[in-house]
């Protein structure tokens, strides 16, 4: 792979989450100007988007922009749905087929978007923080389909077409267990007490602590010795 540059542009997915926080941080540690996509979707833990803000000015970004889009039109998720947010569930639940949580699509819709900004930009890398260790049970977070939306990208660009670029649509975060991303984010600055994590939060934001997300989270904080930000910052 060509080595990136300082002016090399690359649209990153920011929810506002502990893993697209650190994904961020990896891009612009890769040499790469970042230009950060977040999503108004519809769901219900929109804290995530002042928490994206917040990461975005505190790493740095060339450009920040937040995409309205409304995926409640179609529901399937208690993320967008009237749906309860499983709770209390050990990993070996939280892995057990494909959780209630998962967002018909999301995935492909939200790297359409990117893939249209990036041929916008001249932009030939698009970063997003899937992950497919602690949580598999999403299938839009496994490598198969990452390759599969690539290979699809480069079909579908004016660049690809042309041979002019290929996009690489990169992972750095896949293959990694909670804690090593979080870890690997410490090393680049990452303040996690500007992230958010939890599913189902309390009007002032404040995590639940029991969702499957909260509890990935806290114990891989746990492992590490230490707190979760979160859990001070709102005195949980």
């Amino acid at each position: 792979m060509t080595p990136n540059t300082p002016d090399k542009p690359a649209v990153v997915l920011l929810s506002g989450g502990l893993d697209s926080a650190t994904t961020l941080a990896i891009a612009r540690a890769d040499g790469c100007a970042p230009y950060a996509l977040s999503f108004d979707y519809g769901q219900r833990h929109r804290f995530e988007l002042e928490a994206a803000r917040a990461v975005a000015a505190h790493l740095g970004v060339v450009e920040h922009r937040t995409a309205a889009i409304d995926l409640r039109a179609f529901g399937g998720s208690a993320l967008t749905a009237d749906i309860d947010v499983p709770k209390d569930r050990d990993e070996s639940q939280m892995s057990a087929g494909i959780p209630v949580t998962y967002v018909p699509a999301r995935n492909t819709i939200f790297l359409a978007y990117a893939l249209a900004w990036a041929e916008v930009l001249g932009s030939v890398d698009i970063y997003i923080g899937v992950n497919a260790v602690d949580y598999s049970g999403y299938p839009d977070c496994r490598p198969a389909f990452i390759e599969a939306f690539e290979a699809m990208a480069n079909l579908a660009t004016r660049a690809g077409v042309e041979g002019a670029a290929r996009l690489t649509v990169h992972t750095p975060l896949i293959d990694l267990p909670k804690i090593d991303i979080i870890r690997r984010g410490l090393d680049l600055g990452v303040d996690y007490g500007l992230t958010h994590s939890c599913y189902d939060p309390a009007d002032d934001g404040a995590p639940c602590t029991r969702c499957d997300s909260c509890r990935l989270r806290i114990a891989a904080f746990d492992k590490l010795g230490t707190t979760d930000p979160l859990l001070i910052k709102h005195h949980v």
